[in-house]
């Protein structure tokens, strides 16, 4: 079996950072773990090819060659998806397709000619699906039945598919799931609110495939919630640091984590002396009564704002989420949110409108109030809410382009990731891990230089670039390249966040105009 695994394209995003990615000449930020985890799992006896459509075109000799197309993709890349699994069928070919978009909503996937739907996760489903090929069954659909898997017994995934130089950072799962409620998230659908994790045995053996591979950048775990088991964190983390020296910290680190976070600080520390570098945290909103209302009642136990503080001071880099629209919310909640993001001095916000994703709590409750305007989703910055606010939906999307217009101002932007980095830069730490030095070569040599040009000579940002590139060389001689890393992020949010206002600017018209057309209707219809 010639098995062809195929990864759908990315629209442009927040998080696709193009414009900063292409001073690397690197082509996506993570690669597909999802997928090289299925040719894990998958028999061996098998032969497999990977095809990241956010690298390059599918070949002609690769649709030749493939017997079977197993796809997977979450909802932000639904369209290309559905493109691609009408070109396999075109093509002739078996197509089976598996994701959190494809578990969501399968009706929208076999309603293009998929032939399996391999649901919910791998590790239980992809041997029935197995199981269906052996027996020459042409078409099937496989669930988990509301069992979890357990994931120490998961393989090491298939890292070799990879084209590793187009990657900036690789990716590696420690664990699924989270304790938490929150009302708007579909992990706790997918993965359930028992975190599950591998053995440190077990994830320590993918670091070091990773290792005698060649990879010698960052890696981000991938978990939704790196902390939702605080215990066999920790047991993980007393075990990397050991491998981390003695392989000389090849590896630095990122992770996402719940705000809890910063009430554990042998934890913070521990994660720092393995070389993590940053966590993204879900902060979502500065207004307690929204939080409570969605049940993300773990924000609101302590200060937000001291939370990212003492992360930060920890020597963790802090990213954070943030999101408007929740019921209930009072006018002014984008303000709000800038002014968190300054007071906090976060560099990289990620800053959404509310969507309702299928299947979630909020989900089935708007559905229940007859308040969804429809019943998908997408979680791209450049679409509207799917479902019907408690204030005005051209109120909210005038305060959501306002907010990024502002959280993504050269100046305020450097200004912030100055301040952050300040921050770090004072942080005191024991015995945090060193990664080797590597030498400049002509590509990060030509980066800087174009850093350089656009923010220290082109733009308004040309005093302030240098004075703060003087400062943190003078305070923060050692944190220097990961400040102009982020610094360089703005190459992406400059073009990015006109293409929000522009995006949203035209739905919010577009809606308007129909609301018009709605009454009008309505009108004529009493009139008559």
């Amino acid at each position: 079996m010639n098995v062809l695994l195929l990864y759908p394209r990315f629209p442009q995003s927040y998080w696709s950072f193009e414009k900063t990615l292409a001073l690397l000449n690197f082509k996506a930020m993570l690669p597909p773990l999802g997928l090289v985890t299925v040719a894990a799992i998958l028999p061996q006896e098998w032969s497999y090819k990977l095809a990241d459509r956010n690298l390059r075109e599918i070949t002609e000799a690769e649709w030749d060659w493939a017997d079977l197309v197993i796809l997977s993709a979450m909802i932000v890349q639904k369209e290309d998806l559905l493109v691609q699994i009408q070109e396999a069928k075109r093509r002739g070919k078996k197509v089976a397709v598996g994701g959190p978009y494809a578990t969501a909503l399968p009706h929208e996937v076999t309603d293009v000619g998929t032939d399996y739907l391999i649901l919910d996760e791998g590790e239980i489903t992809l041997p029935l699906f197995v199981e269906a090929i052996l027996q020459g069954k042409q078409s099937g659909t496989f669930r988990s039945d509301g069992n979890r898997p357990d994931v120490t017994l998961t393989p090491i995934p298939r890292f070799d598919l990879l084209e590793f130089e187009f990657y900036s950072e690789m990716s590696v799962q420690f664990s699924r799931g989270c304790p938490f409620q929150c009302e708007f998230c579909d992990i706790i659908v997918l993965y359930g609110r028992k975190p599950r994790t591998k053995t440190p045995t077990q994830i320590l053996a993918e670091l070091e495939y990773l290792y005698q591979l060649g990879w010698r950048r960052s890696i981000f775990m991938v978990d939704d919630n790196f902390i939702g088991n605080k215990r066999n964190v920790k047991l993980f983390l007393e075990e990397l640091k050991p491998w981390m020296i003695e392989h000389q910290y090849p590896f630095s680190f990122a992770t996402e984590a719940s705000v809890d976070l910063a009430k554990e600080q042998d934890l913070m520390d521990l994660m720092v002396q393995c070389n993590f570098g940053s966590v993204f945290l879900g902060i979502e909103t500065p207004d307690e009564e929204s939080l409570k209302l969605t049940q993300k009642y773990q924000n609101t136990r302590d200060s937000l704002s001291d939370a990212v503080q003492a992360i930060t001071k920890t020597g963790l880099r802090v990213m954070a989420g943030f999101i408007i629209g929740f019921d209930g919310e009072k006018t002014g909640a984008g303000a709000r949110i800038v002014q968190f993001v300054e007071q906090t001095s976060i560099p990289t916000a990620l800053f959404s409108m509310l969507q309702a994703l299928p299947d979630t709590a909020l989900w089935h409750r708007l559905e229940k109030e007859g308040r969804l305007r429809n019943k998908s989703a997408n979680i791209n910055q450049t679409t509207l809410m799917n479902f019907v606010p408690t204030r005005p939906l051209e109120e909210i999307a005038g305060e959501y382009v306002d907010a990024f217009y502002q959280l993504y101002d050269p100046e305020k932007f450097l200004d912030r990731t100055y301040r952050h980095f300040r921050i770090l830069g004072e942080a005191t730490y024991p015995n945090k891990g060193k990664r080797v030095k590597k030498p400049l070569n002509l590509l990060v040599i030509r980066s800087l230089l174009i850093i350089c040009w656009r923010q220290g000579v082109l733009r308004k940002t040309r005093w302030t670039f240098w004075y703060y590139l003087w400062n943190m060389w003078y305070y923060n001689r050692g944190g220097l390249s990961s400040y102009l890393s982020v610094c360089a992020q703005i190459e992406h949010f400059v073009e990015y966040r006109e293409i929000v206002k522009k995006e949203i600017d035209l739905q919010v018209a577009h809606f308007l105009q129909e609301e018009i057309k709605s009454k009008d209707n309505l009108k004529v219809e009493v009139v008559v």
